[in-house]
């Protein structure tokens, strides 16, 4: 809600943004709902949910920089970005089958099979762990353009953008955390499954 000095919308940032890094191949399109912003690096489209795209606040300028900084990580052939999108497949796979093959270890005693749904389950964790770099850059892409643009001026604006942006990172570290509780509560369960076969 706290309009910025530039009164510049979303949109208009990430527009202004483009052309000073030269990503020209990139489309804007806008997308549903709340929180919904991202880049899609397949298609080379940035999505701006209507509440940024039209708002000039901090909160709006700081969530269009983050997305456009995947974009120049996408430009950049960012390594963790790729690694990131490469581990999709078997994250998708992991999460799918993971917990079938552990219930259906649990529920015929067959530990080896557990086990192999408790490693197809790691996916996710492996997954948001290797988020954590790619949106931590994005972020301080995000910051050092809308610095160095002028967008925002002011150690107020650029505290708030930073309150913004640290809020989205703990969103990403706790997603870490929940991965890897479930990883080691399905290990746990695995773990004692085996200790009842061996008894």
């Amino acid at each position: 809600r706290v309009p910025s000095r530039s009164r510049m919308t979303g949109l208009d940032a990430a527009r202004r943004l483009m052309a000073a890094g030269g990503l020209y191949g990139i489309q804007i399109e806008g997308v549903g709902g709340k929180l919904s912003d991202h880049y899609d690096p397949r298609r080379k489209v940035l999505r701006l949910s209507r509440g940024v795209a039209e708002s000039p606040s901090v909160a709006s300028l700081a969530v269009a920089a983050h997305e456009l900084g995947h974009a120049m990580q996408d430009s950049e052939d960012y390594l963790p970005l790729r690694l990131r999108a490469a581990l999709v497949p078997m994250v998708n796979i992991g999460s799918y089958l993971g917990w079938i093959l552990i219930m259906l270890g649990l529920f015929l005693q067959l530990t080896n099979l557990a086990w192999m749904g408790v490693f197809a389950f790691a996916g996710g964790a492996v997954f948001a762990l290797a988020t954590l770099p790619v949106e931590l850059n994005a972020s301080a892409r995000a910051k050092r353009l809308l610095a160095d643009s002028g967008i925002i001026s002011g150690a107020d604006e650029m505290h708030g953008v930073n309150t913004v942006l640290n809020a989205a990172a703990l969103t990403y570290v706790a997603a870490l955390v929940t991965a890897m509780l479930q990883l080691l509560y399905y290990a746990s369960l695995v773990t004692g499954l085996g200790g009842r076969r061996r008894s």
